[in-house]
């Protein structure tokens, strides 16, 4: 297999591309003055940067695939179209970026329905660019080294894994604190840092052993969600059901993982 499957791929070059070219905008804002105001909450943040970063991503979308549907997080745009569909978020992490706190990223993944074409995850403050296309692996670009391919870890016992939650904005009753009781108790560790397509790269770079959360929206977890099977990851709800763009929670992990994972996150006994 190739280690470059961006080269042979025109929506996987411009999605590698695009993203790149949105974190270089995000850091120069990140280092400025920063104009910062609120939407549904006080937790649920937007600023100048992540409206900016989205209309550079859109234009760069619609010039290279003006047929393509576009779903993005600031603009909520949807152009109706049959076929693939975009799910940009511009700035994934923004209350991070609002703090100056130095962790974000841009993701923009394709899917064909519920079938994940490309995703891209780029992390501006690493420089290091998380990707994958359908059948052809995941991979992470660095300016530290070639490009290297992504395997999930194999992991099997809950007390000898990193896992990875968050808490969404639009947060179901208990907010996922039970469930991250009852993991904390029984993980190694459990990271919280504010980047869900962060969080899912790492599942897929092997960095986590997994991650969990509720509600996020498509383009929260589009692109994350094909690295990580990519990556010979497994996505399933925190239930076990069959995950969905739309649907109501995510459980990226190894397959020797999924079944600990979720005996715990579903209060079972598990150990």
């Amino acid at each position: 297999m190739s280690p470059e499957p961006a080269e042979s791929d025109e929506r996987l070059r411009v999605a590698i591309e695009t993203a790149q070219a949105a974190g270089r905008l995000l850091l120069r804002r990140f280092e400025g003055e920063l104009r910062i105001e609120t939407k549904t909450s006080e937790a649920d943040l937007v600023t100048q940067a992540d409206r900016e970063a989205e209309a550079l991503v859109l234009e760069r979308l619609r010039a290279a695939f003006p047929g393509d549907a576009i779903v993005a997080e600031e603009s909520g745009e949807v152009v109706r179209a049959p076929g693939p569909c975009w799910y940009v978020d511009p700035l994934d992490g923004t209350t991070n970026f609002a703090h100056r706190f130095p962790h974000f990223s841009v993701s923009i993944a394709a899917f064909d329905g519920e079938l994940g074409l490309v995703g891209v995850v780029h992390d501006p403050t690493r420089d290091e660019t998380f990707f994958a296309r359908r059948g052809h692996g995941a991979w992470l670009r660095s300016p530290r080294h070639d490009a290297q391919r992504l395997r999930v870890t194999e992991v099997d016992r809950l007390d000898r894994s990193l896992l990875a939650t968050g808490f969404g904005y639009d947060r179901p009753r208990g907010g996922n604190v039970a469930e991250l009781g009852r993991v904390v108790r029984r993980a190694r560790g459990v990271r919280r840092a504010g980047s869900a397509a962060l969080d899912l790269s790492y599942v897929a770079a092997g960095r986590l052993d997994g991650f969990w959360e509720y509600c996020l929206q498509p383009w929260d977890w589009a692109a994350g969600v094909v690295l990580v099977r990519e990556a010979g990851g497994e996505v399933q709800t925190m239930h076990g059901e069959a995950w969905t763009l739309r649907g109501p929670s995510v459980c990226a992990c190894g397959p020797r993982l999924r079944a600990p994972l979720q005996a715990v996150l579903r209060d079972e006994q598990a150990t």
